[in-house]
């Protein structure tokens, strides 16, 4: 993910600065002073309910303030959910891997893993494709109608909440062909707020930089914030 960010400042003619702020030390009163200088935030993926709450406050941060976005798996996951308490007014909105009990499964697992109960090797693994969206913050980057991508995970978007989530202004950009499974979600009224459930990190070379980290970056070093100069800061 960081070389994957590299690349793009690169492509960009530009400087970078990660800023590295770890989620369980970020709550409401402290993510103003944490992310103030950022000109772009990015949450990557993992596993685990540690930080979670700190994730899901920087993507808050991020949707108040028009921060440039880009949520990685899990942050893409922590993206939808904090959408999701904005539009229901509530806190209860989140993930069947952190809250099982939650009235407001945004998140949950996938139907054919509800029944695994050896981990070992049962993850969605590999490359699958992703059918885009053209008018959209994902179709202009990619530029192309279908691509594939390479993922890593148990848990998805639930179905269930894409229309409440889609008339408060949440673009389902990316899916599977077949339209069952979400797989790239933007805000319609954010300058580039994106969230991927694959790993686009894995497709990026020195050379050629990943669409969706080239034009995240393009974005974020556009962005005039506190004390703003170069290297670009980006908070991870």
């Amino acid at each position: 993910m960081r070389e994957a960010l590299y690349h793009a400042a690169l492509h960009n003619d530009r400087g970078l600065n990660l800023i590295w702020v770890h989620s369980e030390e970020l709550d409401h009163a402290e993510v103003e002073n944490r992310l103030r200088s950022a000109q772009g935030i990015l949450v990557p993926g993992g596993f685990g309910e540690r930080g979670i709450e700190g994730k899901v406050e920087a993507a808050r941060y991020a949707r108040e303030n028009k921060i440039p976005y880009f949520g990685l798996c899990l942050g893409m996951q922590v993206m939808v959910i904090e959408f999701a308490r904005y539009i229901f007014d509530s806190d209860e909105p989140h993930s069947t891997e952190f809250r099982p009990d939650t009235r407001f499964p945004v998140i949950d697992y996938m139907a054919e893993q509800k029944k695994v109960l050896t981990k070992g090797a049962t993850m969605r693994l590999g490359n699958y494709p992703c059918q885009l969206l053209t008018d959209s913050i994902a179709g202009r980057a990619y530029a192309e109608p279908l691509v594939q991508e390479r993922h890593r995970h148990r848990l998805e978007f639930n179905n269930q909440y894409r229309e409440p989530l889609q008339k408060a202004g949440m673009v389902f950009s990316g899916a599977a062909p077949d339209g069952s499974l979400v797989e790239i979600c933007e805000l319609a009224d954010h300058p580039w707020m994106l969230g991927c459930q694959f790993h686009p990190e894995f497709r990026s070379r020195p050379g050629r930089p990943h669409p969706l980290f080239r034009d995240f970056i393009r974005v974020a070093k556009d962005v005039l914030r506190e004390g703003d100069q170069p290297p670009l800061p980006l908070a991870v």
